[in-house]
């Protein structure tokens, strides 16, 4: 936005003077003014200053009296602001209507933070601040008025050259406001003198005092003026300050328009300029103004005019370039042309004398561009550089002074200049290239062997610089920081004198000479870190020629920092960054050299990386968490990126690396973990699809070519169960992953998917039954284990992956036969983890059908020995497999069943069906007590009181009084069996009172009361006989009606098969009447 003030021309009413000053932070803005004062009164002063949007009226106490006393009065100061973002031109083009309402556009008094090249200022401000005066023979003082005018050397008045604010039109001459009876009249009027260049050498500002009678047509008697030159003879323009300037007297009738007569005159008290002979006459009387000059084009500072002019002060050099130091930045950028012109002048002149001091003086202005208020001269440098600069023998002096400060770096004294220099060798090497290439057009190339040495001593010097090992944060590695955070900008004007070779070679050497110890300071490992990360992202970089040669040095040092687990989220780019690169602008061949390289030295490291930061907690701000997101996404894609353009080559080199097969066995094992984790479900965002199949696809390749190695070298006597397990248990995950669950997508989108990646899950199926098959008699160390994950498997609805994987269960019989004698232990873990299965919805009636298909695997076998011998194994198996497939159809119907909403007789029946399967068919006691108490939840739901009380004595029947520890079990806690069965007894009796069969629950009480009598537990016993008797009151006093029974049964094929030539008794609650079609629903709830 621009930055502006405003100062507006005195306004006068009869005699009354209000000034206005204001400086604001806005272009547009409008001021309303109003106050009602006495007409005949003079103000000493009244201003109102308005600063970052806060308005502030400063009036004295005493003033406001003298206003408002005996007067009706009011002040009202009303300002509309309107913020503005962009330059001047951006917002005429944006708000254009603005501009035709007369809007003032206002610069800032001074220039602003941020001077931008070819910006054109000549402004000259001029306060007029006060003067001291004599009464001139009078009784009282004198009413003084001071009019200015801005003279040429030619004593003309220049025109228009005096502004009272912004939107005021020019003027030729300034009029004071004045001050009654006042000799010591205080002003403060701020006036601005736009005076061009080419007509401030020779011109001067006059100031003329006259006196005002306060007569109706009193005139204005001239007594006396002030004079000041803008520019002194040596080019130096008036100073900034308050000056005190001499009153000459003269005559009311004097001619002042002969400037010649007056400007040999001394015009400030103590300062003569010149002999003049005229006597000028003693006076009192002083005139004060205060300037300020905000010029791009004239110069106040003497020091900067004598470097200029170096030429006609020849002696005068050394010291004009130790205090260029000293002069203020502004003035050595409005002039950074001329001001380099001198310096490499003065290089050319005398380089062995002044070599050292031009080198220090471009040191500093270089750096002095670094300051963001004068960041935008860059390119004027650049262009300096590009078109004007013309030192063709300035390099042999910068190589030469630059190797001076780099070898001298462990001088402590010397540490803070040399950071200086450090941070200007961008630009440095800028003057030193293009120093060279005018050298070389100049000479047709001549003395090109004696530069490169030049620049090869010089990058030993920095070699051996950056080699230096250092304790934390000591002066050297400060200095080593600011090298690296700077030396990648040097490649690029490498780039203009040498080959990509030769330059890649020159900064792989200097970047491995680096220390490789990480213990030292971490704010120079991570300035070590952003500057390879530079060297990737520069031009040196995306040549594959060059970052052949420079891949090598980026991964070591990549590799040492995530060895250390430092600056994760620079090195996550760094590696995005190399694997963008490796695509885009390479060819086959090198694309296949790159990364070998990089499988060698930072597949590893990559692994461990993933699997350290992905075991870490979350962070629990939102913003750290996105960036441990971004970080762990950057790192995965990096590796599936890897991964993805290894070939068959790859694989093999890398396999044969590993030294001993304890190097591979972690490896294997550390490569399955990380793929785990890499298909959890949270990985990725939910709707992130392709990026699931891209990495799936990216898993399964690269499990495929492990597999050969897995099999080579971990089977037989070098057989390892972790590795092996943890490869089933990766492959049963890979398979069971949501989003390669292809029934569940649309036609269009699995025919995409099966076009572009197959059925994946089918591969890995095939995979897994392969590499059971070469197992061995090393299949027992999997039985039971993997009967549940590969049960899982066979119940994704996909026939090809339960064609291959459900005749391995045929072999875990198999082998579990041959090591037992029988395979109760497959049985029970199979019958378990189907209804676990089952019950979670996995499964269908294809899959019943299909399972049972294992049956003719148990035979006919080749010969009759084998069909003797296993004769017995045989039957077992196959009775095995028709049991599992009619639990199959019990559970298949169980789940249909429980997907309803309310509680029905199917539900019930299914439950009952399964619940005696698994006692009668199977004698799975546990699997038959969990179903019993989901058939007593069932009655409790549906107020079946006595139903449910009879399901849970069931369970009842199954447990003796004694004292036999129990396990925490469903609900129960972990407690003795009597405990238990006593637990039972009260919820049963409770059932049977809310059902009103209390018949049954006096039954129990007294089961109990003997229990509790044998233990003399009388208190209990009491409870409990109390508890009998209630039972009998309510037979006597509760009316119950006569339950009526009805003989059911069910025939034909539309009932379900567990239903079918089934008859029941059913009772119905009371009063419930129902038509004979509505019976069998009601029977299936009994």
């Amino acid at each position: 936005m621009v930055v502006g003030e405003i100062s507006s021309k005195a306004r006068r009413t009869n005699d009354l003077v209000v000034q206005s000053v204001c400086t604001c932070y806005l272009l547009k803005l409008n001021l309303k003014l109003v106050m009602t004062l006495p007409s005949c009164l003079f103000i000493s002063s009244c201003s109102v200053y308005m600063k970052s949007f806060c308005i502030t009226l400063t009036l004295a106490s005493v003033i406001i009296f003298e206003i408002t006393r005996g007067h009706a009065c009011c002040f009202c100061l009303a300002v509309s602001l309107q913020l503005l973002h962009g330059d001047i031109e951006q917002i005429r083009r944006e708000y254009t209507s603005m501009f035709t309402h007369g809007v003032s556009i206002t610069r800032k008094l001074g220039f602003s933070n941020i001077i931008m090249p070819g910006e054109m200022r000549n402004d000259l401000y001029i306060t007029v601040e006060r003067g001291e005066f004599e009464k001139g023979g009078k009784s009282v003082a004198r009413n003084v008025e001071v009019t200015m005018h801005v003279v040429d050397s030619s004593g003309q008045i220049l025109k228009d050259f005096i502004s009272f604010g912004s939107g005021e039109p020019p003027a030729s001459e300034y009029h004071s406001f004045v001050l009654y009876h006042n000799n010591g009249p205080r002003w403060a009027e701020l006036l601005k003198l736009p005076i061009p260049v080419d007509k401030f050498r020779g011109a001067h500002i006059r100031c003329e005092f006259r006196h005002c009678s306060t007569k109706e047509k009193g005139e204005k008697k001239l007594f006396g003026f002030s004079f000041v030159p803008l520019m002194q003879e040596n080019g130096r323009t008036l100073p900034d300050g308050t000056h005190e300037l001499i009153v000459h007297k003269c005559e009311e009738n004097t001619n002042l328009q002969d400037s010649g007569r007056y400007l040999k005159l001394p015009f400030s008290k103590g300062l003569f300029l010149g002999n003049n002979s005229q006597a000028v006459k003693t006076t009192k009387e002083s005139f004060w103004i205060t300037s300020f000059l905000c010029s791009t084009k004239l110069t106040q500072n003497g020091d900067m005019l004598d470097l200029l002019k170096w030429r006609t002060h020849p002696d005068k050099i050394a010291g004009c370039l130790s205090k260029l130091k000293e002069i203020d930045g502004s003035e050595i950028v409005k002039f950074l042309q001329d001001t380099l012109d001198t310096l490499f002048g003065i290089l050319d002149e005398n380089s062995q004398k002044y070599g050292s001091k031009v080198f220090d003086c471009l040191v500093h202005i270089i750096n002095l561009l670094q300051d963001s208020k004068f960041h935008h001269f860059k390119p004027v440098m650049d262009t300096y550089i590009e078109s004007h600069f013309a030192g063709a023998l300035a390099y042999r002096d910068l190589i030469k002074v630059l190797k001076w400060h780099i070898d001298r770096v462990t001088e402590v004294e010397l540490h803070e200049h040399i950071q200086e220099v450090l941070k200007a060798q961008e630009y440095i090497f800028k003057y030193i290239v293009q120093s060279r290439r005018l050298f070389s057009i100049a000479t047709g190339g001549q003395n090109e062997e004696e530069f490169r040495c030049c620049i090869q001593e010089l990058l030993m010097s920095v070699r051996f610089f950056l080699s230096q090992e250092s304790k934390g944060a000591s002066a050297l590695s400060q200095l080593q920081a600011v090298f690296l955070s700077s030396f990648p900008s040097v490649y690029s004007e490498l780039l203009k004198l040498f080959d990509v070779r030769e330059v890649a070679n020159l900064v792989h050497d200097a970047l491995g000479s680096l220390p490789t110890v990480m213990h030292g300071d971490d704010s120079l490992q991570a300035v070590k870190l952003q500057s390879i990360g530079k060297t990737v992202e520069s031009h040196l970089y995306t040549n594959p020629d060059s970052r052949y040669i420079l891949l090598p040095v980026v991964l070591h040092h990549l590799h040492m920092h995530l060895q250390e687990q430092k600056d994760l989220i620079m090195c996550a780019r760094i590696l995005s960054n190399i694997f963008c690169l490796i695509k885009k602008n390479s060819s086959e061949k090198s694309v296949l050299e790159e990364i070998d390289v990089i499988v060698n030295s930072l597949l590893d490291i990559l692994l461990r990386t993933i699997l350290e930061i992905t075991s870490r907690p979350q962070p629990s701000g939102s913003a750290m968490r996105l960036q441990f997101q971004d970080v762990t996404g950057e790192f995965v894609s990096c590796l599936l990126s890897l991964l993805r353009q290894m070939t068959d080559r790859h694989y093999q080199q890398l396999l044969d690396s590993f030294n001993t097969k304890d190097d591979l066995r972690d490896f294997l094992l550390q490569i399955f973990t990380v793929f785990r984790i890499l298909i959890r479900p949270e990985m990725f965002p939910k709707d992130w699809t392709v990026m699931r199949l891209v990495a799936n696809n990216v898993i399964i390749t690269t499990v495929l070519y492990l597999s050969d190695a897995l099999r080579k070298n971990f089977l037989n006597e070098n057989f390892d169960y972790k590795i092996w397990d943890s490869y089933f248990f990766l492959a049963v995950i890979f398979i069971n992953q949501l989003c390669l669950q292809l029934e569940m997508f649309t036609p269009s989108k699995k025919k995409k998917v099966l076009e572009k990646y197959g059925d994946m899950r089918v591969t890995m199926g095939c995979e897994i039954f392969s590499m059971w098959q070469n197992l061995g008699e090393h299949k027992l160390h999997f039985i039971p284990a993997l009967i549940g994950p590969f049960l899982e498997v066979t119940l994704i609805p996909q026939p090809d992956l339960r064609n291959v994987m459900i005749p391995i269960f045929h072999d875990m019989m198999d082998w579990e036969q041959r090591r037992s004698g029988n395979f109760k232990q497959v049985e029970a873990k199979l019958i378990d983890k189907l209804d676990s299965l089952m019950s979670e919805g996995k499964g269908d009636e294809t899959y019943r059908e299909l399972f049972n298909s294992i049956i003719p695997l148990f035979g006919p076998y080749p010969s009759l020995l084998k069909k003797i011998e296993r004769e017995t194994w045989r039957e077992s198996g196959v009775s095995l497999i028709a049991t599992v497939t009619r639990l199959m159809e019990r559970l298949l119907d169980y789940r249909d069943c429980m997907k309803m909403g309310e509680v029905d007789g199917k539900k019930i029946g299914c439950t009952v069906s399964l619940l005696n399967f698994y006692k009668t068919e199977l004698n799975k006691e546990e699997m038959y007590i969990r179903y019993i108490h989901k058939l007593y939840d069932l009655h409790l739901k549906a107020q079946n009181f006595t139903e449910a009380a009879y399901t849970l004595l069931l369970y009842d029947e199954l447990l003796e009084w004694s004292d036999r520890p129990l396990r925490e079990f469903l609900n129960y806690p972990m407690q003795t069996e009597w405990q238990r069965k006593e637990c039972l007894h009260l919820t049963i009796i409770q059932n049977f009172d809310r059902g009103k069969c209390w018949e049954n629950g006096i039954i129990l009480c007294r089961k109990i009361a003997e229990q509790y009598e044998s233990y003399y537990d009388y208190r209990n016993l009491s409870k409990m006989r109390m508890m009998e008797a209630s039972l009998y009151d309510k037979i006597m006093d509760q009316q119950r009606l006569e339950p009526e029974f009805f003989r059911v049964g069910f025939y034909g094929k539309k009932f379900p098969f567990f239903l079918r030539v089934i008859i029941t008794v059913p009772n119905f609650i009371d009063y419930q009447c129902m038509k004979a079609d509505k019976i069998h629903k009601v029977t299936l709830n009994h």
